[in-house]
């Protein structure tokens, strides 16, 4: 006989792990501080100033929120403080204390906890923050600080400004940086965007944590890869011109910590691959047609916009369903 008090009847799910919101975004935290510590370097000490003024204010207004309508308190589970890096990391380090703030209350209150708080958001909140600065903001959002110079902690004046990689290649030419130094981040541009090689690390710490997986960044960049090798511009050999488009910009930052987002991208095995490669298409073609030189953050919105219709064509058939046989039309209709 056995002892059926033993047995627990419960809902699903039924196998638990030990990670918890807190822990992931602790992750995620350490897999972007390579990034910064590249950012402090370039930048000096304005790149700290422009995270921290993010970060406190992406905390500030979530605990603001929750204060005021009564809820409990999310503070603790450090999903602010990563949106207040992601968001910071898509600004160029000259933007002012007083932009940083509005695009972190548009983050925090409208994109996020206006639609439930987190797991519930429909799209990335720092890359709908960052879309909100873009729209209203454009001037100081396409001004870029020449790296390796000395620059006032909270004022803009008597900065050096200097073109972006991306910048280059919309016009059909090659940067004058090297393809190392723009993996490097040694090239104007965002303040946690600029190091490709110091975003792979990080990623490569998701990858170990479990917290990401290779679907999504693979096809994202991947696309991206194949694209720009088939459709090269100007003079520049096919493979040169493929590695400026893959290391420039806020690809690496864009495929690997904010499409990969848990709440706005796809569940599916299937889906995200198929989610990943749109990113990718719709970045290409951004870049190429539009009017700004990058397209990677309305790309991802975009997506996460379709993300319902991908996981419907995208959901897999359960065990041992059998599709039900349609009557024909004449037998319905003599059954009446």
């Amino acid at each position: 006989m056995y002892d059926l008090s033993q047995l627990k009847v419960s809902n699903s799910p039924h196998i638990r792990s030990e990670d918890n919101t807190r822990q992931i975004m602790l992750d995620v935290i350490i897999g972007l501080l390579p990034a910064l510590a590249m950012a402090l370097f370039i930048f000096g000490a304005r790149a700290i100033i422009s995270v921290c003024v993010s970060v406190v204010g992406c905390v500030f207004f979530e605990w603001l929120y929750c204060k005021l309508l009564k809820k409990p308190q999310t503070v603790g589970n450090l999903s602010a403080v990563v949106t207040g890096l992601l968001l910071a990391y898509t600004l160029p380090v000259t933007a002012p204390w007083w932009m940083i703030l509005i695009g972190d209350f548009f983050a925090i209150v409208v994109v996020k906890n206006l639609f439930g708080g987190i797991g519930k958001n429909f799209m990335n909140p720092a890359l709908g923050g960052r879309a909100f600065l873009m729209a209203s903001y454009a001037v100081y959002m396409t001004t870029w600080a020449k790296i390796r110079t000395a620059l006032p902690l909270f004022s803009n004046a008597d900065i050096v400004t200097a073109a972006t990689p991306l910048s280059s290649l919309k016009a059909g030419q090659l940067p004058e940086a090297s393809i190392l130094d723009a993996a490097l981040g040694m090239v104007g541009g965002s303040l946690g965007e600029i190091s490709a090689l110091a975003l792979l690390v990080g990623g490569l710490w998701l990858l170990w944590r479990r917290v990401i997986n290779l679907r999504i960044p693979v096809s994202f960049i991947g696309t991206v890869a194949v694209l720009t090798l088939i459709f090269h511009k100007g003079d520049a050999g096919a493979l040169t011109w493929m590695a400026y488009q893959v290391l420039s910009g806020g690809l690496m930052l864009g495929a690997i910590f904010m499409a990969t987002d848990y709440a706005s991208s796809p569940v599916t095995p299937n889906g995200q691959i198929i989610y990943g490669i749109g990113c990718g298409v719709l970045t290409v073609l951004i870049r190429y047609f539009g009017s700004y030189p990058e397209g990677v953050s309305y790309a991802i919105l975009i997506m996460n916009c379709c993300v319902f219709l991908i996981e419907k064509i995208s959901q897999p058939v359960k065990f041992g369903y059998v599709k039900p046989v349609k009557e024909p039309k004449e037998k319905k209709e003599a059954a009446k």
